[in-house]
């Protein structure tokens, strides 16, 4: 059984449309909302997810409290901007049920992004991106490619045993260096990433950089 998971706050422009592209690969998918003020609640309700709105503020909330309430053996997590392929979602979710992974990464260096390039935001997105990778490899002996992206399938139950602290979109790096440390299978798929399909970003390099940075440093210093 599969659990979608889609984080959200004010996507009202792209999230009907992500809804209705996962429906046909999930059991069950949770709206996972922020604090929205635009038509989200109704959006999901209508297109027959369950809404829920999350206790605490962040993506890494928003995580935490849906690997708590799904009921699928695996969890899919997808953004609500449109800039993923939720067709890929069995992809995902395979290697899972077939028990070669624990967790799967939807890799945009494999799969190609839209959204990487073409600025300096985007360069420095790039780039840190690659650097914390890298690092990630290094410290854990392995070869990942994509360590950010929040295109990805975990088994619940290790999901849960994790710990995960992250209340921002470091959690997608915390998850990874948390599974590592604690022996878990993780491999990465191609996927591709396209820009955001409306709305505005809710990632600001310039304001998270710090938080990415810390995250890092603490998990390849103690092990995640």
């Amino acid at each position: 059984m599969t659990s979608v998971v889609i984080p959200t706050l004010n996507e009202e422009a792209t999230l009907e449309d992500v809804i209705r592209r996962c429906k046909p690969f999930a059991d069950e998918l949770l709206v996972m909302d922020g604090g929205s003020t635009d038509r989200t609640r109704t959006i999901a309700e209508t297109c027959g997810a369950k809404f829920i709105q999350q206790k605490g503020k962040g993506k890494g909330a928003a995580l935490r409290q849906a690997a708590e309430l799904a009921t699928g053996e695996v969890l899919v997590f997808i953004d609500a901007d449109g800039s993923h392929v939720p067709e890929d979602i069995p992809k995902l979710a395979a290697p899972i049920t077939a028990n070669q992974a624990d967790l799967v990464i939807a890799s945009r260096l494999l799969g190609g992004s839209s959204e990487l390039h073409g600025g300096f935001d985007e360069f420095l997105r790039f780039s840190g991106s690659s650097f914390i990778t890298a690092c990630i490899n290094r410290r854990y002996h392995v070869r990942l490619s994509d360590s950010q992206n929040g295109f990805r399938a975990v088994r619940r139950k290790v999901f849960n045993q994790l710990g995960l602290r992250a209340c921002s979109t470091t959690i997608e790096q915390e998850m990874i260096m948390r599974a590592l440390a604690k022996g878990y299978r993780i491999i990465d798929v191609p996927s591709h990433e396209f820009v955001r399909q409306g709305g505005v970003s809710k990632v600001h390099v310039f304001q998270l950089w710090h938080k990415y940075l810390a995250s890092l440093i603490v998990g390849l210093l103690r092990g995640a």
